[in-house]
C-alpha cells in the first residue's frame, strides 16, 4: 500500500506516536511508498524511514525494541522501520521523492532534531514546473480571487492555457508579487474545487508560486512560512519597478536566509496553524450557508410572494398557521399582496444619518474601506489617530447599519454593521433603520443581488462609475404589515446575529494564529506550548 492512500485512523495514529516516543524518542519519522524498488516488501503496509540525531546510525537493539513493540500492539497493519543511515546511499533520491510524513514527531525537548539555516530559494521550490498544454482548458485563478488573510482560493472558472501566467499544483502558494496585493495579504493556497480532483491549473502573472522542496521543506508548512513577517517584509522590501505598478523579483530570495526546522517539526507547526484555519474557514462556509437561508426568505416572503400564491392556489404555504394567517391570499391591482404597500428603502432607515464634523471628531477611528468590506464581509480595518486617517473616513457606524459601496457597487462592497466604534468611508452609502424591527429587512433588501445589479447599472463616470447615496435610499420595497415583519425580524435576525458571532470568532481566531506563527517559525515557542495555547481557545 502507497504511505500516501494509508489514511491512519486517529487512534492507530495515537499509538504508533505513543511507541515512538517510549523506543525511538530522538528520531525523526518519514514514510514512503512501495515504488522503491527492492527495498519495500509486499506485505507491508506502512514503510517508516527513521531518522537519527545527525543522521547517525539508531542502534540495532533500540530498532529492534520499537519494532517488537509495534507488532505487539494492537495496531492491525503491517509496519516496516528502516533505518535512514543503514540504507544503501541508491535508494535515498527514490525515497525523498517518495515519501510522506505520516507522524510530526516534534517535541521540542533535548533530543529536538537541530534546525538549520539556508537561502529560502534553496529551502523552497520557487515556480515549479507544471506540465501544461497550450490549448486545453485547465482551473484558473485570477488575482481578484485571493482573499487578504485567507488560507486557501480555489478556481471558479476554467480557461484556455495560452503559455502565459502562472502554473501551479494544488498545495501550492500563492503569493501575489505586485503592490498592492502583497501588502494587503493577498497569499493562499491553492485548493481544487472539487476535492476529487488534483490536477494542474494556471494563473495571473503576478502570482510567485511556492512548494515543498523535498526533503528540505513540507508543502504545508511553507504556506505558512511564506506568510511570516520575515519573509514577507522582505519581500515587500525588494519590490521594483514604478510608482504603484512595483514587483518582487523571485530571484530576490537567493539573498533571504531563513532558519528550518525538521520535516517532522514542519509538519507540526503546519498542523497547529492548520487547526485554526480550519475553523475559520468552517465558520466561513457556516456563514455562507445562513446568509443564503436568510436571503432565500426574504426572497420568498417580499419579493416572490410565495406564501400569497400558494393561499391564492389553495396550496400548503409550508408555514404554521399563526404565520399563514398573517399573509393575504389576493393580489391588488399594481400586483402587490393585498394590503401591502411598495415604499423607498429611505422611507424605512436615515441614509448617512451620521458623520465626523470639526466639533465632534474623535481621537482614534476604526476605519471600514471599501477595498476590505466584500459581499457581506469587513475583511478588516484600520485605526487610525483622527489626524492620520484618510479623509473619507467620515461616516459614522453604528450596529445594525447597512453599508453599500457607492463607488463600483458591482464590486459588492457591502455589509451588515454589528460592531461599536466604526468609522466608514464616503464611498458608502449608510440605511440606519428607524425602528429595529426593518434592520434585517433593509439589509437583505438593498444588499439583495438584483439591487446590486440595479445599481451598477445605474452607476455613471468613466474612471470611478458610482452613484449618490439617494440612488441607494430610492431602492424600492413591498412591506407587509407590521405584525408579519415583526415575525420575519424574530426568525432572520437571529440568523445575522449568528453570522455577526462567527466573525468575531474568525477574527479572534486569526489574531491567535498571527500572534502564533511568527513565533512558531522562528522557534521562539514550542510545539507543546502553541498545542496548549491552541487547545485552550478550542
Amino acid at each position: 500500500m502507497m504511505a500516501d492512500r494509508l489514511h491512519l485512523q486517529p487512534r492507530h495514529r495515537r499509538m504508533l506516536e505513543s511507541l515512538l516516543r517510549e523506543h525511538l524518542p530522538e528520531v525523526e519519522v518519514w514514510a514512503y511508498g512501495s515504488r522503491v524498488t527492492g527495498l519495500s516488501h509486499d506485505g507491508s503496509d506502512l514503510d517508516l524511514v527513521l531518522r537519527g540525531p545527525g543522521l547517525g546510525k539508531i542502534p540495532i537493539g533500540q530498532l529492534a525494541d520499537f519494532e517488537e513493540a509495534v507488532r505487539e500492539s494492537n495496531i492491525p497493519f503491517l509496519v516496516e522501520a528502516r533505518d535512514w543511515a543503514r540504507l544503501p546511499e541508491r535508494f535515498h533520491a527514490e525515497i525523498e521523492q517518495n515519501y510522506v510524513v505520516v507522524i510530526a514527531k516534534a517535541d521540542g525537548g533535548a533530543n529536538a532534531l537541530p534546525w538549520r539555516d539556508l537561502p529560502f530559494s534553496e529551502a523552497v521550490l520557487i515556480n515549479p514546473y507544471v506540465s501544461l498544454k497550450r490549448g486545453n482548458v485547465y482551473p484558473h485563478v485570477d488575482m481578484a480571487l485571493l482573499t487578504p488573510g485567507a488560507r486557501s482560493v480555489k478556481a471558479v472558472a476554467n480557461r484556455e492555457f495560452r503559455g502565459g501566467g502562472s502554473r501551479f499544483e494544488p498545495g501550492d502558494t500563492l503569493m501575489a508579487r505586485i503592490t498592492p496585493c502583497l501588502e494587503n495579504g493577498k497569499t493562499a493556497r491553492f485548493e481544487p474545487s472539487d476535492p476529487y480532483e488534483n490536477g494542474p491549473a494556471h494563473g495571473s502573472t503576478e502570482f510567485i508560486v511556492l512548494r515543498g522542496q523535498k526533503p528540505i521543506t513540507d508543502t504545508g508548512y511553507v504556506h505558512y512560512l511564506a506568510k511570516s513577517p520575515e519573509v514577507r517584509n522582505f519581500a515587500i522590501g525588494q519590490m521594483t519597478g514604478t510608482s504603484g505598478r512595483q514587483r518582487v523579483p523571485p530571484d530576490c530570495f537567493d539573498h533571504l536566509s531563513v532558519s528550518i526546522p525538521p520535516i517532522a517539526e514542519q509538519c507540526a507547526i503546519a498542523h497547529i496553524l492548520g487547526a485554526l484555519d480550519d475553523r475559520i474557514e468552517l465558520n466561513g462556509r457556516m456563514n455562507e450557508t445562513l446568509e443564503a437561508i436568510a436571503r432565500a426568505l426574504f426572497k420568498s416572503w417580499f419579493v416572490d410572494f410565495e406564501p400569497v400564491r400558494a393561499k391564492m392556489a389553495w396550496r400548503g404555504t409550508g408555514l404554521a398557521d399563526q404565520i399563514a394567517d398573517l399573509f393575504p391570499s389576493t393580489f391588488d391591482n399594481e400586483h402587490n399582496p393585498h394590503g401591502w404597500s411598495r415604499v423607498s428603502l429611505a422611507a424605512l432607515a436615515d441614509v448617512n444619518p451620521e458623520s465626523w464634523s470639526s466639533s465632534n471628531v474623535p481621537e482614534e477611528v476604526e476605519y471600514v474601506d471599501l477595498a476590505n468590506t466584500k459581499w457581506g464581509a469587513i475583511e478588516s480595518t484600520q485605526r487610525f489617530r483622527w489626524q492620520d486617517a484618510p479623509s473619507r473616513a467620515r461616516r459614522i457606524l453604528r450596529p445594525g447599519d447597512t453599508i453599500i459601496g457607492t463607488v463600483r457597487p458591482g464590486n459588492g462592497s457591502f455589509a451588515f454593521i454589528g460592531n461599536r466604534g466604526l468609522t466608514g468611508s464616503t464611498g458608502f452609502a449608510v440605511l440606519r433603520p428607524y425602528q429595529r424591527r426593518y434592520r434585517a429587512f433593509v439589509y437583505l433588501a438593498a444588499t439583495a443581488p438584483e439591487n446590486i445589479e440595479r445599481l451598477t447599472h445605474l452607476a455613471d463616470g468613466a474612471a470611478y462609475p458610482a452613484v449618490r447615496p439617494q440612488v441607494v435610499g430610492a431602492t424600492q420595497a413591498v412591506v407587509a404589515d407590521q405584525a408579519l415583519v415583526d415575525v420575519f425580524s424574530d426568525l432572520a435576525s437571529p440568523v445575522l446575529d449568528h453570522i455577526h458571532s462567527n466573525k468575531e470568532q474568525n477574527r479572534a481566531l486569526a489574531q491567535i494564529r498571527d500572534i502564533l506563527l511568527p513565533k512558531l517559525i522562528s522557534g521562539e515557542i514550542s510545539i507543546a506550548d502553541a498545542e496548549t495555547a491552541v487547545g485552550a481557545v478550542a
